[in-house]
């Protein structure tokens, strides 16, 4: 923490990552910003990693891939981020269960647009976004949970709020898992190799899709079956699956449709969904939410990651001054895993 003068004031600063145009990973700028100030229900968190998500690209991109009335206006500069794990450093005084020392992760302030600003050593938090780390996993590890880990939690286990669904007009529903045939789309992913770990543990029967490299790394984490998507589409050799869960979604999600029982669902993770006639036709539900911070969901998954009955696979880290870096990373692809930044 640094101070700079301005108009003869003293203003606390740290070092953050910063937004002042949209555009490709060369706009990431590490520069000094203000400290955060803290609010009523606040936790001031000294960042010690940071996880990397998609939607920290769109936001940096302008979420050019919305409709033009869709896109939030917001004033720059913007610093991204959502997922932190750290050390707390003061609490508000209306705040309880967190204390001066604590270490804490969670996912700040999602769904926001510009708002959550991660990227930094330092960032404020509603105290509900929070859960206490466990001591069986590290920052880095923590840092790579959150988001990832509340998308698979919140469309395969509980939902955990009633915001009105701005992807759908129902609410979105989990399906039991027992004794189930799933099928994760995307499965070596953040999103995917949570759903893949939920789903088994729910007593599902789970196929696994991603490329051939990833085979074994999911067979560990308990996959029953693999399909290789580059040597066999799988839309062409899964047949009677209950609930597929594609983390990818877009506009090719509806191929899934002819993979499913009369009766089975179909969970997009992302926009773009397009054969509701078809899926009517074939009686297929499908269903989609957008996943919101939730610290009493974050420590139960807490609690499955510190028995190691659940784990967090780490694609790559890097210096939270090499931002532009891990989004070049993230650009490249075929992710195994999450990408963590580190703060020194």
């Amino acid at each position: 923490m640094k101070q700079f003068e301005n108009n003869n004031e003293s203003i606390p600063t740290m070092k953050a990552i910063r937004l002042h145009e949209f555009g490709g990973p060369e706009v990431l700028r590490y520069e000094d910003a203000p400290l955060p100030e803290l609010k009523p229900g606040e936790v001031l968190v000294r960042v010690h990693a940071v996880g990397i998500n998609p939607p920290d690209w769109y936001l940096r991109e302008g979420y050019k891939m919305l409709p033009p009335e869709w896109r939030p206006q917001m004033p720059f500069p913007i610093i991204p981020g959502s997922d932190v794990s750290g050390v707390v450093e003061t609490v508000a005084p209306d705040v309880r269960g967190f204390s001066v020392g604590d270490e804490v992760f969670g996912m700040v302030r999602f769904p926001s647009f510009g708002e959550s600003a991660a990227y930094a050593e330092y960032v404020a938090v509603p105290a509900s976004d929070l859960a206490h780390k466990p001591a069986g996993i590290n920052h880095v590890q923590a840092a790579a949970t959150p988001m990832a880990g509340l998308t698979a939690w919140q469309f395969l286990i509980e939902l955990g709020h009633d915001v009105q669904n701005p992807l759908q007009p129902e609410r979105h529903h989990p399906v039991p898992l027992n004794g189930k045939t799933v099928l994760v789309n995307g499965a070596a992913g953040g999103v995917g190799h949570f759903a893949v770990q939920l789903a088994k543990l729910k007593g599902a029967h789970v196929i696994a899709v991603a490329s051939g490299k990833h085979e074994s790394f999911l067979r560990e984490l308990g996959a029953d079956d693999f399909i290789d998507y580059k040597k066999t589409p799988p839309e062409e050799v899964a047949h009677d699956i209950d609930l597929v869960v594609d983390t990818l979604g877009g506009p090719t999600t509806g191929r899934f449709l002819r993979t499913l029982k009369p009766g089975g669902a179909l969970f997009p993770v992302f926009l773009g969904f397009s054969d509701a006639k078809e899926a009517a036709k074939r009686n297929i539900t499908v269903s989609m939410t957008q996943v919101r911070s939730n610290g009493l969901q974050l420590a139960e998954l807490g609690r499955l990651l510190d028995a190691g009955t659940v784990r967090v696979a780490i694609d790559s880290t890097f210096p939270l001054a090499d931002a532009q870096k891990a989004h070049e990373r993230a650009v490249h692809g075929h992710i195994q895993g999450k990408i963590v930044l580190t703060v020194a």
